[in-house]
């Protein structure tokens, strides 16, 4: 009836129903995004149907939104950061995905959500789209009491490391307990089918058990810089140029899709589909 409110407020329900139509599709594709304050950081991973839609400029602005409305919220709840308002639109986060849903024509889906402090912050992307997002996003946090840029320079070769490597945890009391009793039952099994003694089976299997920590636990890795060097050595060897004890406190890694069982489809039968053939 002509009445431009109205016929907003008309479009905009009509997003939010086609979101919820959507919303049991699956989404795997997408981006991760990072933003950075100070000593504070967060990463989010926003899923999408296809990956022809992390190349959409609004869908790149709606991650990077979203990673900065879980750095102001503070928090990796993601009920809680859908409720932020985005500073442009005035239209919190959830309301913004579900009219972008209705537009663009994609389920999304902002799946998760990790935030993470420290006295220096170490941002990296890998596979990046776009400042700040990408397809593995890495944080690291450390705390110095040397040069802040030096140790940032080795900041940012941890972080390469964590993209590549990916450790499990950062150090091995950080391990899931439940994780290396597995372990070590799988390589008590192995060791005993060897028919040793038992006292030969034990140092084979405190043997096996350390060249797991090495394969999982970040400071245990052998660093990606040179292939050898474990990541602690290094970090006391770089103490030398940053000038003073210098510590990894933790870190975050997100790769997009992990986890996510996808959906497998014959791209061309679909167009054929689309295109109404055969």
């Amino acid at each position: 009836d002509g009445n431009m409110d109205d016929a907003v407020d008309w479009l905009r329900k009509k997003g939010l129903s086609t979101a919820a139509k959507k919303s049991g599709r699956i989404a795997s594709e997408g981006l991760v995004a990072i933003a950075v304050n100070d000593n504070k950081a967060a990463a989010i991973e926003l899923n999408s149907e296809t990956d022809f839609l992390a190349k959409n400029e609004q869908f790149q602005k709606l991650a990077i939104g979203s990673a900065q409305a879980a750095l102001a919220c503070g928090s990796d709840d993601i009920e809680e950061i859908k409720q932020v308002k985005c500073p442009e639109s005035g239209k919190t986060v959830g309301e913004t995905i579900a009219e972008a849903i209705g537009v663009i024509g994609e389920n999304m889906n902002l799946r998760r959500a990790v935030v993470i402090d420290g006295d220096i912050i170490v941002p990296y992307i890998h596979n990046a789209a776009g400042e700040n997002i990408g397809k593995i996003a890495v944080l690291v946090a450390l705390k110095t009491e040397g040069d802040v840029k030096k140790a940032k320079d080795f900041g940012k070769q941890v972080a390469m490391h964590i993209a590549a490597i990916k450790p499990e945890a950062l150090k091995i009391e950080d391990l899931d307990p439940s994780v290396v009793e597995r372990e070590r039952k799988v390589l008590t099994e192995q060791a005993r089918a060897s028919g040793k003694s038992e006292a030969v089976i034990e140092k084979m299997i405190d043997g096996r058990i350390r060249k797991f920590y090495a394969e999982v636990v970040l400071l245990e890795q052998a660093f990606v810089m040179d292939g050898k060097t474990p990541v602690k050595q290094a970090l006391k060897d770089a103490e030398k140029e940053i000038g003073g004890a210098t510590e990894i406190v933790s870190y975050v890694r997100l790769t997009l899709g992990e986890g996510v069982e996808k959906k497998e489809e014959d791209f061309a039968a679909e167009v054929a589909k689309v295109a109404g053939g055969n």
